[in-house]
């Protein structure tokens, strides 16, 4: 077996399984989920129509680059929401199955595990992907703590020029999950000077992009700084985005990467010996949703009342601050945070996940450690029913 599973932690929702087994909810209230990052938005008819009418399409092979249609239908919307002139859907574009999968494999890609200690970068607290991914690649991940008197952004400064020198691939989530942060072109601007100087990688994950606050001023995406900056071919550059978010369609996953053609050229090569093709009823259902706002924009509108109710609810009681982006809050827990959530379980019937199992220690700290992640993806009544629950546990604490 390969030595290196050894390494992979627990998955936090494992962890979460196992801190709760056991407890007693109470049956007075009704249950409400808020643990996982899972859209609970109805999917729109016309994605659902674009499947069925697309069902012939399974009768024959999908080639790993995918359809034209998908593949154009993701450069127009990537030139329209990130500002771009140009983007060559044959080259700088690959449509993958949900971005989870490609940001794993893609470690796999670029990391030259023959060098002397390689290492892959990752935000902390951060999506656990990138952290497996780097460990099964072979190389060591460390870490840059985000903490909430930076207002959660990336501190460059944090690793030293030994670790930077070392430095193959870095991932970046912004928006970012759990915090809710979005880089500025100037945090852009210094990791690109950082990737030029080392030669490394930027992993830019995005799949939160599309859920923010502002119809008028949508998050920095990673393509729209680098074109801000001069470096319209995204040397060493490759963002990672999905419908699953966007257009609430989790299971049918599919989303893009898209980026230096030079990378995503030997990307696509691992993924047809991978065996990685989408599905080509997915792919028209895909191409039908990159091309249409509409839904997103209702979407975005479900999202940013229950944002609006819960920091009416919460922010009288608790530290906690309106994201940046995406659909997480991450609320400081009066206790530490697996007690709390053990409280919350038991004693109000509502599950969240803890902060500390999405971090690491680093830098002498795990800046996850009492932080709860509150995933606002269920109903407006759930949601609002949950903050209130949550509410009542910090004053029953204070």
């Amino acid at each position: 077996m390969n030595p290196n599973l050894s390494q992979l932690q627990p998955y936090p929702f494992q962890k979460l399984r196992i801190l709760v087994e056991g407890i007693t909810r109470n049956a007075a209230l009704s249950p409400i989920d808020l643990q996982i990052g899972e859209p609970k938005h109805a999917t729109p008819d016309f994605i659902r129509q674009a499947i069925a009418n697309n069902l012939d399409g399974l009768s024959t092979y999908p080639t790993t680059l995918g359809l034209p249609i998908l593949r154009n239908s993701i450069a127009a919307w990537i030139k329209r929401r990130f500002n771009l002139l140009k983007i060559n859907p044959d080259t700088e574009i690959i449509p993958v199955n949900g971005s989870r999968e490609a940001l794993f494999s893609f470690a796999q890609t670029v990391i030259d595990s023959s060098a002397s200690f390689p290492v892959v970068v990752c935000p902390n607290p951060f999506y656990q992907i990138y952290e497996g991914a780097a460990l099964l690649a072979g190389a060591t991940p460390y870490f840059i703590n985000t903490l909430p008197e930076n207002r959660f952004r990336l501190d460059f400064s944090q690793l030293s020029n030994d670790i930077w020198s070392r430095t193959q691939l870095i991932y970046v989530c912004s928006p970012n999950n759990p915090t809710g942060g979005v880089m500025t072109l100037e945090e852009w601007r210094e990791l690109f000077a950082l990737s030029d100087r080392y030669g490394f990688v930027v992993a830019a994950d995005e799949c939160y992009s599309e859920i923010h606050f502002d119809e008028i001023k949508p998050p920095l995406g990673a393509m729209d700084a680098a074109n801000q900056l001069g470096r319209t071919d995204f040397p060493r550059l490759v963002v990672f985005n999905s419908l699953s978010k966007r257009s609430n369609v989790p299971g049918m996953r599919s989303g893009f990467v898209a980026g230096d053609a030079a990378i995503l050229k030997k990307f696509l090569l691992y993924r047809t010996y991978h065996g990685s093709a989408m599905n080509p009823a997915a792919q028209a259902a895909s191409a039908a949703a990159w091309n249409d706002e509409k839904h997103v924009v209702e979407n975005r509108r479900l999202y940013a009342q229950k944002f609006s109710d819960a920091m009416a609810l919460l922010s009288d009681a608790i530290t906690v601050q309106m994201p940046d982006a995406g659909f997480y809050l991450w609320i400081k827990t009066p206790i530490d945070d697996t007690e709390f959530t053990k409280r919350l379980y038991q004693d109000y019937n509502v599950t969240v996940l803890p902060g500390s199992y999405l971090a690491r220690d680093a830098q002498g700290s795990n800046p996850g450690r009492n932080y709860i992640r509150v995933a606002l993806v269920p109903s407006a009544q759930e949601c609002n029913e949950a903050m209130q629950r949550i509410k009542s546990l910090v004053t029953q604490l204070s």
